[in-house]
């Protein structure tokens, strides 16, 4: 962690807004790491957004028939997380709100979020920060740099396993939605390391 977060200092300038992006698979850790390097670098230097807060709403993913897809691309509003991208790049709004996704509700919460123009480094952690296509082409440039985080891959599957029983689903459904939806979303993923600034393995947290 100590040697992340000096990796994360040194993309601070006093005065300029940049962007340091953790991407990875479900279960990679992306939320763990980037709270820990808010943490660690204090919150006059960084602040966390998700990219989970643009989940689609529940009622939207049933209308368009894909509610058992949540997760993957299409479940997101990408255009309006490049927008808000884009407002924390030109931080020139005393304060940018972003929205959160609240896993004990399965829906996100608008202006959860809060980023004081004084703070020059954001965090951005989600699955698709490297995937260029449909509405999310132009996403990675939006960013300074994106790490990629490659935990090892039966630590990652126990981790939405146990994220899943945690929010509610029985250990069979768990076991079912990590194998139908979580597992295709990763392969998605996956296939965008490639593109990333920096791989971060191990845990990843």
């Amino acid at each position: 962690m100590p040697v992340l977060a000096g990796h994360a200092r040194r993309l601070v300038v006093p005065g300029e807004r940049r962007l340091l992006g953790l991407a990875g698979p479900p279960g990679a850790g992306k939320s763990t790491l980037a709270a820990a390097l808010c943490d660690t670098l204090g919150p006059a230097v960084a602040a966390r957004v998700p990219m989970d807060g643009f989940h689609l709403a529940n009622r939207v993913l049933d209308r368009l028939g894909l509610a058992d897809r949540k997760g993957s691309p299409a479940t997101f509003d990408a255009g309006g997380f490049q927008s808000l991208l884009r407002r924390l790049r030109a931080g020139t709004e005393e304060v940018v709100y972003a929205p959160e996704f609240l896993r004990e509700l399965e829906e996100p919460v608008a202006g959860a979020l809060g980023v004081p123009r004084g703070v020059p480094l954001v965090v951005v952690e989600g699955n698709y920060l490297l995937l260029d296509d449909g509405p999310w082409h132009g996403t990675s440039a939006l960013f300074d740099e994106i790490w990629y985080l490659r935990p090892p891959e039966p630590l990652r599957r126990e981790r939405l396993f146990q994220r899943h029983v945690h929010h509610g689903r029985t250990p069979s459904a768990a076991e079912a939605w990590v194998a139908a939806n979580d597992g295709p979303n990763a392969d998605t993923v996956a296939a965008t390391a490639g593109r990333a600034d920096k791989i971060v393995a191990g845990e990843g947290s």
